[in-house]
């Protein structure tokens, strides 16, 4: 096992590399960048638009010379080969200088801890409630597989999959934020949350956080509920669960102690992938629905604003947590199931 983590590890090198250079080679040729921008933005104010400028000269406004243009591409350090600022980049990224943006004079690591408690808030909560309905809902429909129990919670689950969550966000808004007013219509918490005491502050917190939450976790979990009852059924059938009955072992005995396990394979080599992705795969939609800052806005703003920096370093960042945690994924088989051998 130890040679076949030493192989993966030293994998993730070249992947890392291979999609920030993908990556970098398509911003080369997509149009509209940070340059092109500003100078769109200067002429526009140049021409009596809004007050005030982005950069504090503001002499050649009206009349963007080439001695202004290049002063412009130096800032983003546009002056460079293209060469040479990608080596740059993969120099500071080893040393995880994920660097600075253009646009919000802030650097990218300070910009994805400001942004961070949403996406967790987000994605943690989905993950927990999903795995606590969707796990004993499969059980429960293995168990009573064919009856009425199972075709309803199926109907209910499918349905609920096939609603996008930006539909149900929606629905809930009006419902409940809007007309019966239960619930507040944006934000995580409220603006005095901090002269609030804490218990005020965890029921303000859980009050903002229900709605968006709810519309995430409708469809999430519907996926797990499906797997763990079909991971049930094909365990039930097999060879050994009839002897253990015929045995005389108590139901419940077989079920919890000999099925359990191995049926829930699946779903627990798959808990560290959704746990750390809990982290930064919080829905765009959702967080724009509901005012929500996070990972998913900014990552979505960034691409939109052409923010080179933050899009590389949130690239590079969430590809090595994705690297890893799919590592850990496969070394978790060996854990569930001792049979497992990488050799």
């Amino acid at each position: 096992m130890l040679n076949y983590i030493l192989k993966r590890l030293l994998l993730v090198v070249p992947t890392l590399i291979g999609v920030l250079t993908l990556t970098f080679v398509v911003i080369q040729f997509v149009p509209g960048g940070p340059v092109e921008q500003m100078l769109s933005e200067l002429r526009g104010r140049g021409a009596g638009g809004e007050a005030g400028v982005l950069v504090s000269d503001t002499r050649g406004m009206r009349d963007l010379g080439p001695e202004r243009i290049a002063e412009i591409r130096a800032l983003y350090g546009f002056d460079k080969p293209a060469t040479e600022r990608f080596w740059q980049m993969l120099k500071s990224f080893a040393q995880f200088d994920l660097g600075q943006s253009f646009y919000q004079r802030k650097g990218v690591w300070d910009l994805i801890k400001e942004k961070m408690p949403v996406s967790i808030s987000l994605g943690l909560w989905t993950f927990f409630i999903s795995y606590l309905i969707a796990v004993p809902l499969g059980v429960a429909k293995a168990v009573r597989a064919g009856s009425r129990f199972d075709f309803v919670t199926t109907l209910i689950v499918l349905v609920g999959y096939a609603i996008p969550g930006f539909v149900l966000g929606v629905a809930l808004l009006v419902v409940f934020g809007g007309q019966l007013q239960w619930f507040p219509l944006r934000g995580l918490v409220s603006p005095n949350w901090e002269q609030l005491s804490w218990g005020a502050r965890i029921v303000d917190y859980l009050w903002h956080i229900t709605l968006p939450v709810t519309a995430m976790v409708m469809g999430s979990f519907a996926v797990t509920a499906m797997l763990t009852k079909n991971a049930f059924l094909e365990e039930i059938r097999k060879q050994y669960v009839l002897t253990a009955r015929a045995k005389g072992l108590d139901e419940r005995r077989v079920l919890w102690k000999h099925v359990f396990r191995n049926a829930l394979i699946p779903i627990i080599t798959g808990f560290p992938a959704a746990f750390i992705g809990a982290f930064f795969t919080g829905s765009l939609l959702i967080e724009t629905l509901f005012s929500l800052d996070g990972l998913g806005l900014l990552s979505y703003e960034s691409v939109i604003r052409r923010d080179y920096p933050v899009v590389m370093g949130t690239l590079f960042l969430f590809t090595l947590i994705g690297l890893v945690t799919k590592l850990i994924s496969d070394l978790s088989y060996v854990l569930v199931d001792p049979r497992v051998k990488f050799d």
